[in-house]
């Protein structure tokens, strides 16, 4: 063997170690307090889904018709708003204070647990047993909202718009349109057209504004006064009912008006560009 043999095989090693990354590795591993915060939303969904589980297992293995108990439903739901508070504010702490190396994949792997597959196992609790629809169609409904989640954070990750607006309905949004059907309706081919078609919302080109300032307190207030009516509602108090259908009605409303507002404005500032360009 040549020196310059030797030579070489010694060079591998240091080729290899120079791909790999510097620097003070042991901070990466560090949570702050925005990342508690994503862990939290994870968790969340994590239980939503536990409670939901055990309620349909529990119901089999007595060998009686599984029937959705709304208090389970209702429970599941104020953990996914407990999560989604948790999700509104890991961003103003991360700016606030300080972000970890890995709080943007902490932040969207979470979401993933509470918005994307949480939601969908709730569609199939909600649909699968019913025998209203055929449960492949149910399961496609349900799928179709977890993969519109997963694109929908992979985009956000990679794509950012001119306006700083969100692309596609956000899907913490999404979620919780979801869920307001499922609460709002009994499974059939309509409403599983309707988680469908918010699936598709997430995945679109349709921008959607961004909660800064006083829009974000609007959207705090908003997420703790659905935990007050859901809480009433799974208690079974006085005027729960009628709360958590004026909440799930103007969730879905909301929603659905946000494109027709954005198509219009767009096709007025056409509509202005073709005057200014004839005149």
């Amino acid at each position: 063997m040549t020196t310059s043999d030797l030579g070489a095989d010694a060079s591998w090693p240091v080729e290899g170690l120079a791909d790999e990354p510097q620097g003070p590795v042991g901070k990466a591993f560090r949570l702050s307090a925005a990342d508690s915060l994503s862990l939290g939303n994870a968790l969340s969904g994590f239980l939503a889904v536990c409670l939901l589980a055990w309620s349909a297992i529990t119901d089999l293995q007595s060998g009686v018709k599984f029937e959705p108990d709304p208090r389970f439903f209702g429970t599941a739901v104020v953990l996914l708003l407990v999560g989604a508070t948790c999700d509104l504010f890991d961003g103003l702490v991360a700016r606030r204070f300080r972000a970890s190396a890995m709080g943007a994949e902490l932040d969207n792997l979470a979401d993933v647990i509470s918005f994307g597959f949480a939601p969908a196992f709730m569609v199939v609790i909600w649909g699968g047993f019913s025998g209203r629809v055929p449960l492949w169609l149910v399961l496609f409904a349900a799928a179709s909202v977890l993969l519109a989640g997963v694109v929908r954070l992979a985009r956000f990750a990679c794509v950012k718009t001119k306006s700083g607006d969100f692309m596609g309905l956000p899907i913490p949004m999404g979620a919780m349109t979801v869920v307001s059907i499922v609460l709002l309706f009994q499974p059939g081919y309509v409403t599983i057209a309707g988680i469908i078609a918010v699936a598709w919302l997430m995945v679109s080109r349709i921008e959607y504004p961004k909660p800064k300032g006083n829009l974000a307190a609007v959207v705090l207030a908003w997420m703790m006064i659905n935990v007050a009516c859901l809480i009433i509602w799974a208690a079974r108090l006085a005027g729960g009912d009628q709360l958590i259908t004026v909440g799930a009605v103007m969730q879905i409303a909301m929603v659905s008006a946000i494109p027709l507002r954005v198509l219009m404005f767009k096709k007025q500032r056409r509509r202005e560009r073709r005057e200014e360009s004839v005149g």
